[in-house]
């Protein structure tokens, strides 16, 4: 093997894992928007809970292959596309993780900040958001790392960042862009892994004084 080659296509390399990352962030982004959306319905009207998580798990149940099969003719090979599969799968884990970290702020909280005067916006706001954020922040873990190898995919309609090195790689038989194309791809979910982690201690403070 010519290692060689990674010196070689370094820049490529570089604008490959940069490609990943928006990927990544505009489909964690966007799902997580939506799915704090969903859930703070869920969380006003538990009716809502049914229908939303039924509709997220079947988008979850369809084959990667097969939803950017039946989207390209209609967004065609675009980053739209991409990202359309991309934030679907995204749905269903953020949406289960902030409502169980909703259910997870003990009722005479709430009932006590509702005592002192303050509206439901403002209980969701200053007083759950933060008591949830431990289970919200395990849920963009995930979401992220599983978007992380889901971009791979993309890479069959065109897109897909490092996927698209490993793509090359494989028609090529060029086995080290296949294995630089995994280990960089490795490199960003554990670096997004450890990302979070700490965002989610500069988050809940709280939390870590109490686990220590």
């Amino acid at each position: 093997m010519n290692w060689g080659w990674i010196p070689a296509n370094l820049p490529a390399l570089i604008e490959a894992t940069i490609d990943h990352i928006v990927l990544t962030a505009i489909a964690v982004g966007v799902g997580f928007a939506i799915s704090l959306a969903l859930a703070i319905l869920i969380h006003r009207d538990r009716r809502a809970f049914g229908p939303v998580s039924a509709f997220t798990g079947l988008l979850y149940t369809i084959p990667s292959l097969a939803l950017f099969a039946f989207l390209v003719p209609i967004t065609g090979l675009s980053l739209l596309t991409a990202e359309i599969g991309l934030i679907s799968y995204t749905l269903l884990i953020l949406v289960r993780n902030i409502v169980a970290g909703f259910d997870s702020v003990p009722a005479e909280v709430s009932e006590t900040a509702a005592g002192m005067g303050y509206t439901w916006a403002e209980r969701l706001w200053r007083v759950e958001l933060p008591i949830a954020m431990p289970l919200i922040v395990a849920g963009l873990r995930i979401a992220t790392i599983t978007t992380i190898g889901l971009v791979m995919v993309t890479a069959l309609i065109g897109e897909g960042g490092l996927g698209q090195v490993m793509l090359r790689g494989f028609n090529f038989r060029n086995w080290v862009a296949v294995y630089t194309g995994a280990a960089l791809t490795l490199a960003l979910a554990i670096a997004a892994d450890v990302a979070l982690v700490a965002i989610g201690r500069l988050a809940t403070p709280w939390a870590t004084r109490r686990a220590s």
